[in-house]
């Protein structure tokens, strides 16, 4: 009996695992099976809105905390208690968040989390649902959302809402990899991680609804549309019920809108598209060219943030109003509590400030420096409009609440969206008109003139080309291994002379290279080691994989 007692605990405890692999195999199958099930969909489209809220609530008090241990008030006051403060604590703060920043950095990238040595933001996100299959990994947005945390907590001038709505895609698609989900499916549950996201950041769900659909997905397929909402509604709660109802800014009284004032918001959506395209010039190209410069005299990337922090700790002597996100000087622009002046001084000091803030490697995005813009715009024509016609115009706050919407809107690419935050900030029918006539002629005039939105052009920096469609995209991101077929399936000889592919060369290059030699097909060859030949390509296989994937999108884009 005693001998029986030791083989038979081995025997329990194998049975155990055994058993529990049976029932994670029957689960993932059972998630598997119901993941397209619309019920199914939603209820996971509300846990990720759900964790979205929390996440982005968690970001925002990161911020505020680290602002209230290096300036000594954890309040959305950054201006004002910046310039109570001596003028070398001004300087000296953006440069010590700089060098958390940087060491976190070095951090991050020996660990080969951020690889291109910065934090991510919308751009990443987009580009994962285009060209990764909605996969984001975790720790990159976990790291991305300290580095940022401490960099607006320290006074880097730049915005909070687009990393959030990172971290909020990285819970979504570490939420999808749990689960074991399709591409298809993963990238709506990205979709509902960023609607959670920007719905709890403005209290806004339906402009985080559309966010999500307008700007991410680039598309409004009716399956996607109610996930999205729940995410978006679970969000939104969450925030609600930590923050109360109140919205993001805390606008004036919005009188109402005289015949006059819907010209004259046309004629600021033409001066917002002019500041829209120099703001997404310097945005995009800015941080190329900072590490172009670094690259050339050999300063590695992680070292640049306590640079840029001292830059940015000299503005902030003279305009505080720059540092930070900038709600409390959005705030007061909408109030009118600015004289014309400033406000043309702060548009331009603001501009600079992002710029160098991205370009020396913080972290933040670019949603709350555009409102910042279009308010300072807005305010600023509102005065003009105020001196030629008096009374017979809007208060400037109108025309702040305009501009808010119009350069924002034309700066992300998102008119419906913007236009629906304004709607949800102001409760303004007169005002959500005269924005959506401000957003779209600044819009379509921004988009003519840089050829795409911002997060756009910071994707084509990575050879991606969105603008065009998914039939651009589908040359650029199927490879000649997905579609070869095997050398040893091939039933024919192989001629190693002539041109050849290799396994990782894209379709475009494949369909280009069959063009242009007039051949029916070639054989693909490693790109390591002694470059053997693996398999062959015809040309039927490259217009039958092209033709497939663009059935899929179709699919996708309209199912």
């Amino acid at each position: 009996m005693g001998t029986d007692t030791p083989s038979s605990e081995p025997q329990a405890t194998s049975r155990l695992h055994h058993s529990r692999a049976v029932w994670q195999r029957w689960l993932v199958r059972r998630v598997r099976y119901h993941a397209d099930h619309p019920v199914w969909l939603w209820l996971t489209a509300a846990l990720v809105g759900t964790i979205a809220g929390f996440a982005v609530l968690g970001f925002r008090f990161s911020i505020l905390a680290v602002q209230g241990l290096l300036y000594g008030s954890a309040e959305e006051r950054l201006a004002s208690t910046a310039a109570a403060l001596p003028i070398s604590q001004v300087w000296l703060l953006p440069v010590i968040g700089g060098l958390l920043v940087g060491g976190l950095l070095f951090l991050a990238e020996r660990l080969g989390v951020l690889v291109e040595t910065r934090t991510q933001s919308v751009a990443e996100v987009i580009e994962a649902r285009a060209v990764g299959k909605g996969d984001i990994g975790f720790w990159t947005g976990m790291f991305s959302a300290v580095i940022t945390a401490i960099s607006l907590g320290s006074g880097a001038s730049a915005g909070r809402e687009g990393p959030a709505v990172h971290l909020g895609a990285t819970l979504a698609s570490l939420v999808s990899r749990l689960l074991k989900l399709g591409a298809r499916n993963a990238r709506t549950l990205l979709a509902c991680g960023v609607a959670g996201a920007v719905a709890a950041s403005f209290n806004a769900p339906l402009a985080g609804l559309l966010f999500a659909l307008e700007v991410v997905l680039g598309h409004y397929a009716l399956r996607v549309i109610a996930p999205t909402a729940v995410a978006a509604t679970a969000g939104a709660v969450v925030a609600r019920s930590f923050l109360g109802a109140q919205p993001a800014f805390l606008l004036p009284p919005v009188p109402s809108a005289s015949l006059i004032d819907f010209p004259a918001s046309v004629i600021l959506g033409l001066i917002c598209a002019g500041i829209a395209i120099v703001f997404v010039k310097f945005i995009v190209k800015g941080p190329l060219l900072v590490q172009e410069f670094a690259q050339a005299h050999g300063v590695p990337l992680w070292s640049l943030p306590p640079i840029g922090g001292a830059i940015i700790g000299a503005m902030g002597i003279i305009y505080p109003q720059v540092l930070g996100v900038g709600y409390e000087a959005t705030s007061a622009a909408l109030h009118g509590s600015y004289a014309f002046g400033l406000l043309l001084f702060l548009i331009v000091a603001k501009i600079i400030a992002t710029t160098i803030t991205l370009s020396f490697r913080f972290g933040g995005g670019v949603f709350s420096p555009s409102i910042y813009l279009g308010a300072m715009t807005g305010a600023a024509f509102g005065v003009m409009v105020g001196t030629i016609l008096g009374d017979g115009a809007a208060s400037p706050a109108f025309f702040a609440i305009v501009g808010m919407g119009a350069l924002s809107g034309a700066v992300l690419g998102a008119p419906i969206s913007t236009t629906l935050i304004v709607f949800e900030l102001t409760q303004s029918y007169e005002a959500s008109i005269a924005v959506l006539l401000a957003v779209s002629l600044a819009t379509v005039i921004t988009q003519a003139v840089r050829r795409g939105n911002v997060f756009q052009k910071q994707i084509e920096l990575r050879g991606y080309v969105l603008r065009e469609g998914p039939q651009r995209l589908i040359l650029q991101t199927v490879r000649v291994r997905d579609f070869m077929t095997p050398i040893s399936r091939l039933k024919k000889e192989v001629s190693m002379e002539g041109a050849v592919l290799y396994a990782d060369d894209t379709l475009g290059k494949a369909l280009g290279l069959l063009k242009a030699e007039n051949l029916d097909g070639t054989p693909v060859k490693a790109r390591h080691g002694e470059q053997k030949i693996i398999g062959y390509i015809s040309r039927e296989d490259a217009l039958l994989a092209y033709n497939q994937r663009l059935v899929e999108e179709h699919e996708e884009r309209s199912g």
